[in-house]
C-alpha cells in the first residue's frame, strides 16, 4: 500500500509540472509568433514553431497521465498507463515534422533573405529563454520517473537552446547586418533537436514492441533463477516494460525433487532485489526440459508481485 500511495504522488506532481509548464509556454509561444511576424525572424518562428510542438506535447502529456490513473478493468487488466509510452512517441513525431519545416523553410530564405529586426528579435528571444529554463526546472523533477515527463523536457531543452541561438543570431545581425545568420540559426536548431528526437522515438517505440528493458540482462536473469536449489532449467522467459519504471516478467520454470515449497517466493523475490522486477508471474512445471509437450497435469503456481516499490539492488 505504501508504494501505491507514493506512486500516486508521484503521478500527481508529474500533473501539475506538466500543467504549470503548459501554461507558461502556451501564453509565451503566442507572444514569440507575434514577435516574430514583426521581426521578419525565421529563428524566432522556428522557435516558436518548437514551442507549438511543446503546447501539443505537453497537452498530450497530461492527457496521458489523467488517461493513466484511470482504474483496470475487464478490457485492460493492465489499465491505461502504457498511453504515457505512446504519448512520448507522438511527441517524437511532432518534433521531426517540426524538425522538417524548419529546415526547409530555412532552405528557402537562403536564397531570398528578407530584412530582420534584429533589436526586436533580442527582447522576444530573451524573454523565451527566461520562460524555457522556469519550465526545465519545473519539469527536473519528474524527468527521471516517467519517460513521458522526459519527453516534455527535452522539448522545452531544445527549445531553450533555440532560444538561445536565436540570441546569438540576432547579435551577430545586429553587428554585421548579414540577414542569412537568421535562417542559419533555424538551421542549427533544426539539426540540433533531430538526434534527441529519434533517442526518445526510438525508447517510446521499444517500449511498445515489448522489447527487453534496456536495464535488465536476462541472460543473467535466467541464470541466476537456474542458479536456485531445486530448479532444473527456465524457458519461455519474457521481460518488458508496461511504462516507465515498471518492468514485467513471466516464466516457465522446471523444478526437480530437491524444490521446496518456498521457490516460488525466492525467486519472485530475488527477481525483485536483483533485477527490480516488481510484477511476475512464474508457472512452476514438473517436466524435463527437453520435454515441454505434455499432457497438462502439471502443478501450475502464479505469483504476482504488484509494484511494492522502486529497486533495492544487491
Amino acid at each position: 500500500m505504501g508504494h501505491d500511495h507514493s506512486h500516486a504522488a508521484r503521478v500527481e506532481g508529474n500533473e501539475k509540472r506538466l500543467i504549470a509548464a503548459l501554461a507558461l509556454t502556451a501564453l509565451f509561444m503566442v507572444a514569440e509568433i507575434a514577435g516574430g511576424i514583426v521581426t521578419n525572424s525565421l529563428a524566432l518562428l522556428s522557435d516558436a514553431a518548437h514551442m507549438f510542438t511543446d503546447v501539443t506535447a505537453l497537452a498530450i502529456s497530461i492527457a496521458a497521465v489523467k488517461v493513466g490513473k484511470r482504474a483496470v478493468d475487464d478490457r485492460r487488466s493492465y489499465g491505461y498507463q502504457r498511453f504515457e509510452i505512446l504519448a512520448a512517441a507522438v511527441n517524437a513525431l511532432l518534433l521531426f515534422a517540426a524538425a522538417g519545416y524548419i529546415l526547409y523553410e530555412a532552405w528557402r530564405r537562403f536564397a531570398e533573405p528578407p530584412e530582420v529586426q534584429s533589436a526586436g528579435m533580442l527582447v522576444v528571444a530573451a524573454a523565451g529563454l527566461a520562460v524555457n529554463l522556469v519550465s526545465m526546472k519545473l519539469l527536473a523533477g519528474g524527468r527521471d520517473e516517467s519517460l513521458n515527463v522526459k519527453g516534455a523536457y527535452l522539448e522545452v531543452w531544445s527549445d531553450m537552446l533555440g532560444s538561445l541561438g536565436v540570441i546569438a543570431g540576432a547579435v551577430a545581425i545586429h553587428f554585421t547586418g548579414w540577414t542569412r545568420i537568421d535562417p542559419a540559426v533555424a538551421i542549427g536548431i533544426g539539426l540540433w533537436v533531430l538526434p534527441r528526437t529519434w533517442s526518445l522515438l526510438k525508447a517510446s517505440t521499444h517500449i511498445l514492441l515489448e522489447g527487453t528493458p534496456s536495464d535488465v540482462d536476462v541472460a543473467k536473469l535466467r541464470a541466476c533463477i537456474e542458479l536456485e536449489p531445486g530448479v532444473t532449467c527456465v524457458h519461455d522467459l519474457h521481460v518488458w516494460t508496461l511504462t516507465t519504471g515498471r518492468n514485467v516478467l513471466t516464466a516457465h520454470v522446471v523444478r526437480n525433487e530437491k524444490a521446496r515449497p518456498e521457490l516460488l517466493a525466492t525467486i519472485s523475490r530475488r527477481c525483485r532485489s536483483e533485477f527490480g522486477i516488481f510484477h511476475t508471474t512464474i508457472q512452476l512445471e514438473d517436466e524435463r526440459c527437453g520435454d515441454l509437450h505434455h499432457d497438462h497435469h502439471d502443478d501450475h503456481a502464479h505469483e504476482h508481485e504488484h509494484d511494492r516499490g522502486p529497486a533495492h539492488r544487491a
